[in-house]
């Protein structure tokens, strides 16, 4: 019940797959949810996977996508900016809403990490967005990217490559490529759960994360539900990021800080997830209106 799709998106042809419900009938109309992948990652990733079949057993449509410049999709590899990934998962939304099977009212995001920040975004300025998900997702990209690289010689470091990128795209007209390490440090532990072929990103990327900031749009986003779920110990992003979500979102919002995982959540099919996921639907966003 899976079907390779096409989506465009500013001149650029997006990869995506659509999951249908095997209990479908003909003529229904299901409520959806468009699953975005993290910083670097794709369709692929076990994040996206693990989110999608969950949700498509529990009977809605999914789709997943892959951002421009990621996967099958097009667009320049390693540039990966946040605002126009916002720009795709609009242009993903309107996809959804012109399949027959689709509740063109019922559209809600999942999005972990990146794709949690990027699906805020869109949430908040974009009504069609019925209802979110956000797995370790952040508010603000200068906090974060503080966060993200102490002491204060590697912050010194990675302000440098900023400032570095913009300098060698002015001098040379072709962007800077760093480490995927360098603009987000991920623990080697974790490194296996990355399901992409890209280590290396353009400076811009660094400075599109850095200028990015969720946080201003959450409180548009009421009185459609939000749900935020964070790893207390989160090794990628600190739960302070959803802490400040929480506070600057208007009602109904949950924070739900979880013990015993780590960023990749979803990836590890924890069980305990997955209940609080399924009650929160059940409560906010059922398959049955």
């Amino acid at each position: 019940m899976s079907e390779r799709v096409t989506i465009m998106s500013e001149g650029l042809k997006l990869a995506g797959v659509l999951h249908i419900p095997k209990d479908y009938k003909p003529a229904e109309k299901r409520p959806a949810f468009l699953v975005l992948h993290g910083f670097g990652g794709n369709k692929e990733g076990e994040q996206g996977v693990w989110a999608s079949k969950t949700l498509l057993e529990w009977g809605y449509v999914c789709l997943q996508i892959d951002f421009r410049g990621c996967g099958e999709s097009e667009g320049t590899p390693g540039r990966i900016v946040p605002q126009e990934e916002v720009i795709d998962a609009k242009n993903a939304l309107t996809f959804l809403e012109g399949r027959p099977e689709v509740d063109g009212q019922r559209i809600a995001i999942c999005g972990s990490s990146l794709g949690a920040a990027v699906g805020i975004v869109t949430a908040g300025s974009d009504p069609r967005v019925a209802a979110l998900i956000s797995q370790g997702g952040w508010g603000s990209g200068p906090r974060k990217s503080v966060q993200q690289h102490p002491p204060a010689e590697k912050w010194n470091k990675f302000l440098g490559m900023m400032v570095e990128g913009v300098r060698h795209r002015e001098k040379t007209g072709e962007s800077l490529m760093v480490s995927r390490f360098d603009i987000v440090p991920v623990p080697e532990r974790l490194r296996a759960l990355l399901r992409d072929g890209h280590m290396q990103f353009t400076a811009e990327t660094a400075l599109g994360i850095f200028l990015f900031h969720p946080e201003d749009m959450i409180a548009a986003i009421s009185p459609r539900p939000v749900l935020l779920l964070h790893a207390v110990n989160d090794s990628v992003t600190p739960s302070s990021e959803s802490i400040e979500l929480f506070k600057k979102a208007k009602s109904p919002v949950e924070l739900h800080l979880i013990d015993g995982v780590d960023h990749f959540m979803f990836a590890e099919s924890n069980p305990r997830v997955a209940s609080i996921v399924k009650d929160w639907l059940a409560s906010y966003f059922p398959v049955k209106a």
